[in-house]
Parts: structure tokens; C-alpha cells; sequence
């Protein structure tokens, strides 16, 4: 008689396929941010592939040298804002659709609608509060 561990069936491994890790490249010249920001997307929502620049110029080097599938833009960087960054990023085709988000302490009113006119998706207020970023977050790192 076959014992009921071996009745059991599983499905073949190539219908559980994993969830596409996105590629995230972090411009912020912030070390705690970047502290805080790595660490909500790598333990928290499970994304490995994560980078940081931590100026204008080199964002804009990385995302051509490794396209991201997103882009977490602080607006006060150093050499080069984050806004020329964005604007930048989106005059190339190749960045048309790649999700740019502002994760700024510029609060001011109209920040926000600065960071989307300068081509930004969207707009994450710092301080960065762990539940709230990761609800952000989530429909950004969806399988495309």
C-alpha cells in the first residue's frame, strides 16, 4: 500500500515561477535614506537588484550603463537635481516608460506637481514611513 506522502502530488516547479525581480536604481545622496530605502526593498518587498547613485550625473550614467525597471529620484542631489535628472532620462525614448519616482523632502506646496511636470510618475513625501512606502511601492515593482 503506498503511503500517503507519496499520494500527495505537487505541482511540476515550472508552474510556481517567481515573482520578476526589478531592476531599482536609488539616485539619493543621502546615506540614511539610501540606509532606509535598501532596506524596505530588499527585506521587506524581496528586491534584490537594487543600486544607488549618489549624484546627478552618475543617475544619469547608471540608468544608460543598467536601464532600471524604476527609478527612486531625490530632487536635492548634488551636480546635477533631481528634476534636471528626470528631464533628462525622459527626453531619451528609452526612458519614456520606466517609472521615475520623486522621494523628496520637498514639501512645499507645489513640489509635487514640479516633480510630475518634470516628468516624474509619482511623488513620495520624505520622511519615509516603512507601511506607506510599501504600499507605494508595490504597484511599481508588478510583473510588467
Amino acid at each position: 500500500m503506498e503511503s500517503h506522502a507519496a499520494q500527495v502530488r505537487t505541482a511540476p516547479l515550472s508552474k510556481h515561477k517567481p515573482a520578476k525581480r526589478q531592476r531599482i536604481l536609488i539616485v539619493e545622496d543621502d546615506d540614511n535614506t539610501v540606509a532606509v530605502l535598501r532596506s524596505i526593498l530588499e527585506l521587506v518587498l524581496g528586491e534584490k537588484d537594487v543600486s544607488v547613485a549618489q549624484d546627478g550625473h552618475e543617475g544619469i550614467r547608471m540608468a544608460y550603463e543598467n536601464p532600471p525597471d524604476v527609478i527612486l529620484m531625490d530632487l536635492a542631489l548634488p551636480k546635477l537635481d533631481g528634476w534636471e535628472v528626470t528631464r533628462s532620462l525622459r527626453s531619451n525614448p528609452r526612458f519614456k516608460r520606466t517609472p521615475i519616482l520623486a522621494v523628496s523632502a520637498h514639501a512645499m506646496i507645489g513640489d509635487r506637481e514640479k516633480a510630475l511636470a518634470a516628468g516624474c510618475n509619482d511623488y513620495y513625501p520624505k520622511p519615509i514611513e516603512v507601511d506607506e512606502f510599501v504600499r507605494f511601492m508595490r504597484p511599481y515593482l508588478a510583473v510588467r
